[in-house]
């Protein structure tokens, strides 16, 4: 209940939302699929004002682990740099979910697509990228 919680309240669009910012949003979409087919298979995320989901296959966790925080690294830092600040920029821990079956990724990839919509986001505020399988 706490996660379905969490969610609904950045749906809600709380906090700074600097990620509606296009520019902004677009350094996190960019760093997402700079190293797709390399270090993991990239399957589906969405840039979200205050937030991100992606969707995402890696060969192991401690491969998850490390990508992860490179991403929020290399993110942050640029982020920061546009807005004149310095220090945390995301969240220490994330949200992680084991896909165990076809079912599961559908729902995911369903739940990504969907999540603009369910913020009643339009188009410029959100990056939206899936492929196509």
């Amino acid at each position: 209940m706490f996660s379905d919680r969490w969610q609904d309240a950045l749906d809600a669009g709380h906090g700074e939302c600097v990620l509606r910012r296009p520019e902004l949003a677009d350094i996190v979409a960019t760093s997402l699929k700079h190293f797709h087919e390399d270090r993991y298979l990239l399957t589906d995320f969405v840039v979200m004002p205050n937030h991100v989901h992606v969707l995402v296959a890696f060969q192991n966790e401690s491969a998850m682990l490390a990508q992860c925080e490179s991403w929020k690294h290399y993110t942050a830092a640029h982020i920061n740099r546009r807005l004149g600040r310095k220090g945390r920029f995301w969240e220490q821990d994330g949200f992680d979910h084991l896909v165990r079956s076809d079912e599961a990724f559908a729902y995911y990839r369903h739940y990504i697509a969907d999540n603009p919509v369910k913020a009643r986001l339009v188009a410029g505020e959100f990056i939206h990228f899936s492929k196509r399988l």
